[in-house]
């Protein structure tokens, strides 16, 4: 996509003449990209947060001194990212990062006062002529997850541990319902609402709580690896979310969800440094390289390990989409009617996602 500058100019040196007499004018040095990255968490091995560094990183190894990047971790979401977003444009930072969903308005509310910088709001829906924002489709993975959930699980019953009921996390939710469910139809999930993104001591016991209802095994949309340490430590099963956790679990990682940052951040940088950046709306998938699944525990049969592969392959060629269905209409899990038989949800629709599907064992809040 971008052109090699340094090929370039060594290009139009070769044909310089060789007996110049006059001194080449000396070539002003580009100050590289300050580039500045707000994390709502620590920095730990594994999680949400561990993936978004990783992108960071990613930045870094391919651009070199062309950028520099800055990183403040643990910062809540409100008046403390503000001040932290803030800090970072008043400091020359051209371009920031802030991959949480509470960090939207913050985000709105600083662009304003600094319409030369850019902001990239990760998971937030609100775009401005300087914001833009970016997503990955978790659901995908999600479904896959929910195959391999399937048909690891002897009880048939799996527990989830969620952050907040915001659409990103139904989405979750009921794509890990609807593939668990396409190998076993009378499979359910049990969700533990936490009200918190990263907390690990009340992940781990939403987990320990799930574990003593019968779930052998767990998925979760929260921060930490706190969900992967209960499995291993129960002796149960668990999907990793956001990065590999077979070294927390190395007995009861089943599968991991991961989503990758760094060809997107290192894309943004890069139409910042060349003055092409434009705001709009980015949601990336399997298809697109955002969203993978692998990374399979060791108890996991070859053959549970190539169907979830091969759907996977469906997924990215078109072919297969959670939330179409197929043979029959799909209900939410109070009895209506939310997709019709033969149909697929819209971007719009499952963006707008306010249900739980047939199967799950929960509400919206608690």
């Amino acid at each position: 996509m971008y052109k090699n500058l340094a090929a370039a100019l060594a290009a139009a040196c070769f044909f310089a003449p060789v007996f110049s007499q006059t001194p080449a004018t000396p070539r002003t040095p580009v100050a590289p990209v300050k580039a500045g990255f707000v994390y709502v968490s620590p920095i730990t091995e594994a999680g949400w947060t561990r993936q978004h560094e990783e992108g960071r990183k990613s930045v870094e190894a391919a651009l070199g001194s062309q950028v520099k990047t800055t990183f403040i971790e643990n910062v809540p979401e409100g008046q403390d990212a503000e001040r932290v977003i803030r800090d970072l444009a008043v400091t020359g930072h051209k371009i920031i990062f802030t991959p949480s969903f509470g960090y939207m308005e913050p985000t709105l509310k600083v662009a304003k006062d600094f319409p030369d910088v850019k902001f990239e709001s990760i998971t937030g829906y609100k775009q401005a002529a300087n914001v833009a924002t970016a997503n990955a489709r978790y659901y995908e993975g999600r479904y896959l997850a929910g195959i391999a959930a399937g048909r690891m699980s002897k009880t048939g019953v799996a527990g989830y541990v969620a952050g907040f009921p915001i659409p990103e996390v139904l989405q979750g939710i009921n794509a890990f319902t609807l593939g668990m469910r396409s190998v076993n139809p009378k499979a359910s999930v049990k969700v533990v609402w936490l009200n918190v993104w990263f907390d690990p001591p009340k992940e781990r016991d939403g987990a320990m709580a799930l574990f003593n209802q019968d779930a052998d095994v767990v998925a979760f949309h929260t921060g930490s690896t706190a969900v992967m340490a209960a499995a291993q430590e129960r002796g149960k099963l668990a999907v990793a979310y956001h990065s590999d956790m077979r070294r927390v679990g190395p007995d009861a990682q089943i599968v991991a969800v991961t989503h990758q940052w760094g060809d997107y951040y290192t894309a943004r940088v890069r139409a910042v440094q060349s003055g092409t950046w434009k705001s709009g709306n980015v949601w990336g998938g399997v298809k697109d390289g955002m969203i993978r699944v692998g990374d399979f525990g060791s108890k996991v049969p070859q053959a549970v390990q190539q169907e979830v592969l091969a759907r996977q392959k469906d997924i990215a060629a078109g072919k297969l989409h959670p939330f179409q269905a197929t043979r029959a209409a799909v209900r939410d899990n109070e009895g209506h009617e939310v997709i019709a038989k033969g149909q697929t949800l819209s971007d719009a629709q499952i963006l707008g996602m306010n249900w739980l599907v047939e199967g799950v064992q929960g509400r919206l809040a608690q």
